[in-house]
């Protein structure tokens, strides 16, 4: 039997990366390293999480730096760092600007008849710092590429506007007898200068798009105040261990996830789980931490701290989702790995193909230029992940939780969602729907059937204790509890031996039923669960029945009518009897009912409805949902219900509403749309830009703004999913 190998898993900050090519040789280096078994980039976040066997961080770290890429091990979850928030710095690009402003001004002039051209020497003097100072990291990324034997988007740039900038000094030294002739300095210094101001604008949309993550992580409290038996004692939050009583005043956040002790409030768990409006807690009620305590003063015990938290998985999945590629970034990867090549060629056909057939080297140069800076594969780099980050960003912040990038883009193509009934579409609990008295009965019913019930942990028994006590009424003590095994219980109240049970049970007294048969009978038909009641202290009489339900979520409803809309074919599976089955599905409006399932079915009827060509999603909570949640194309997990469903789900509910389940199915569609427009906008800006370039319609100072609102285009595209609402 061979032992199990545990998997590790590192994540490196990397530095230097500008477009998809670099993402395609990281990924390569990173790969080679013995014992990797995959290694994931992420341009957006410049972060990568290595996985495998018998890792270390040094020899990877090793392996990206000899790639050109410097990187750094960081703490998986850890917040980022103050220069990552800070991001690119934006005098450069001013300076940039200043500099340029005067080598572009005369050119402005000359529409208007005015001709203001600097010496050559001073469009020398403006130029230089830009091109080999502020653009100096152009530089230092391609001779890493070109050492790496790769290219990139920085390669180009510096390649583009070193071939106009020595262009200019070589017409300086052939005309320097005979006056300043047309240089090119300018365009050189605003291609720079352009590029520099895409990176910036690029970099600020692209901490946008981890604003989920950033406000996750600002709902850990730094501090909490731990009761102790010397007093309340503030705390660092790594302090804290499960079990501390945790005091929890108005207006602050619950700093730990745990039960409530003491004290009654009401608490918003919006950033957490979504819900709008504020949730009453009270004695033995869960809490989670990051939620604001609105009212009261709560004392908690503390059932989870740290990376066990509910708030700190929550992060770790954001971040894992956001760091998995979709499949179809996959596919793009290829595409850019052969892209900075390809087009060093086509920039030097251009080059001798318009040198050659005119002549004209000085034109052919520019042509050329102007192909190598248009372009650019940062567009394609970006497209794919900075729309799954804002789609899985929105999606947390409405309390759904999207594993990895994968169950985001199938997500899209679900047309038909399975539902588990109990816990799922119902609360999950039953509640008492009816109490009907035999004549003369109406006031024993109530106070003798909760008396019975009063001790025991049945859902049943607790449904009729809870009726009694929102009814007010008279509560009373029972003797001689004891339940009978099949049928009910048996007890002494008020001196009165009474029987609580099934229909069979009750046939079984002798006692006469027919009084509250025929409403015994229509109560069964939709579905409920009956029980009798009787008082056999001499000969056996009927007190009443009860009649209990599991109640449709208040969502439910609209959640299938919403899925509907979508055109989604809704099932509904479950355990349950067909008559209590059909009732909720014909209140739901849920077409096909799959009842009297066991738990290991369910499993091969999602499998049935996927041969059937359909792209299937199981909504479920239980662990008996697991195996049907793992095979479907998509499993939606309820975070109310059981770990184990949730670890096999790919997305996970944060609150039981039905209702996400089309939020979630929106916002795949919505990201996949916005996926799609990106990349159709990264290859347009190829496709027509390299042939306008190439034929010499593109000059190349365009060519480079065009190159760089390429890049901020598909980002922005991405960021307006942060409006979205459902």
């Amino acid at each position: 039997m061979n032992a199990v190998v545990p998997k590790e898993e590192f994540e490196f900050s990397i530095e230097g990366m500008t477009c998809a090519s670099c993402v395609s040789r990281v990924e390569k280096a990173l790969g080679s390293v013995p014992g990797v078994r995959e290694a994931v980039v992420n341009l957006a976040t410049e972060r990568a999480t290595v996985t495998g066997a018998g890792l270390t961080p040094a020899a990877i770290v090793a392996a990206a730096e000899k790639a050109g890429y410097p990187a750094t091990l960081v703490d998986q979850g850890a917040p980022p760092t103050a220069a990552e928030r800070a991001g690119e710095p934006l005098w450069p690009v001013l300076l940039a600007a200043a500099l340029s402003l005067p080598l572009v001004a005369p050119m402005v002039g000359m529409l208007f008849g005015a001709d203001g051209t600097l010496p050559a020497w001073w469009q020398l003097a403006l130029a230089t710092p830009v091109q080999f100072w502020l653009g100096a990291r152009f530089y230092r990324a391609g001779w890493r590429a070109l050492r790496a034997g790769a290219g990139n988007m920085d390669l180009l740039v510096a390649l583009g506007t070193s071939a106009g900038y020595g262009l200019s000094l070589y017409l300086m030294a052939r005309h320097a007898d005979h006056g300043t002739p047309h240089l090119y300095f300018e365009a050189s210094a605003v291609i720079v200068t352009l590029v520099l101001l895409g990176k910036w604008l690029e970099a600020r949309a692209k901490r946008q798009t981890t604003a989920a993550i950033a406000a996750l992580q600002a709902l850990k409290p730094e501090v909490a105040r731990v009761r102790t038996t010397s007093g309340d004692l503030d705390l660092p939050l790594a302090r804290v261990k499960v079990g501390d009583v945790v005091v929890v005043r108005p207006g602050e956040r619950v700093p730990v996830d745990g039960t409530v002790l003491e004290g009654a409030s009401q608490v918003d768990e919006s950033l957490i789980t979504g819900e709008s409006l504020p949730v009453a807690k009270h004695e033995g009620d869960a809490v989670t931490g990051g939620s604001v305590n609105a009212e009261g003063l709560l004392l908690v015990r503390t059932t989870a701290v740290g990376a066990e938290s509910t708030l700190s998985r929550i992060v770790r999945l954001v971040e894992s989702a956001q760091a998995r590629k979709a499949p179809i970034q996959r596919a793009v990867d290829r595409v850019s790995a052969v892209f900075v090549p390809v087009v060093l060629v086509l920039a030097t056909l251009t080059l001798l193909g318009w040198g050659l057939a005119t002549g004209d080297w000085e034109q052919a140069i520019l042509n050329a230029v102007a192909v190598l800076v248009i372009a650019c594969p940062c567009a394609l780099g970006l497209a794919t992940p900075t729309a799954i980050m804002a789609g899985t960003g929105v999606a947390a912040r409405h309390g759904i939780l999207i594993k990895d990038a994968e169950a985001l883009e199938m997500a899209h193509r679900i047309d038909t969602v399975a539902f588990d009934k109990t816990g799922t579409l119902t609360e999950g609990k039953p509640t008492l729907v009816a109490a009907e008295a035999a004549p003369g009965h109406e006031r024993e019913l109530m106070p003798w059937s909760a008396a019975i019930q009063a001790g025991s942990e049945h859902p049943l028994a607790q449904a009729v204790v809870e009726a009694a006590r929102r009814a007010g009424t008279e509560r009373l003590s029972a003797a001689k509890v004891a339940a009978v095994a099949g049928r009910g219980m048996s007890a002494e109240v008020q001196g009165r031996a009474l029987r609580l049970g099934s229909t069979r049970y009750m046939q079984e007294l002798g006692v006469d039923l027919s009084a509250l048969r025929a409403m015994a009978d229509g109560l069964q038909d939709e579905g409920r669960t009956v029980s009798w009641l009787a008082d056999v202290t001499s000969a056996p009489v009927l007190v009443g029945l009860l009649a209990f339900g599991d109640t449709p979520k208040a969502s439910a409803a609209a959640a299938v009518a919403r899925l509907q809309a979508l055109n989604v074919r809704t099932v509904m599976i479950t355990g349950d009897n067909r008559g209590s089955a059909r009732v909720v599905a014909e209140r739901l409006g849920i077409g096909q009912v799959e009842a009297e399932v066991l738990p290991a079915d369910k499993a091969d009827i999602v499998n049935r409805l996927k041969a059937g060509g359909r792209t299937v999603a199981m909504v479920g909570d239980g662990i008996n949902d697991a195996p049907a949640l793992a095979l479907a194309d998509v499993g939606i997990a309820m975070s109310t219900g059981t770990e184990v469903a949730m670890q096999a789900a790919g997305i996970t509910l944060m609150r039981g509403d039905p209702a996400l389940v089309a939020d979630a199915i929106d916002i795949s569609r919505r990201t996949w749309r916005k996926i799609r427009q990106n990349l159709f906008w990264a290859f347009a800006y190829n496709v027509v830009g390299i042939p306008l370039a190439a034929a010499g319609l593109l000059n190349p100072m365009v060519a480079g703004a065009a190159m760089a609102l390429s890049s901020v285009s598909v980002v922005s595209n991405a960021l307006m999913l942060r409006g979205w609402r459902r």
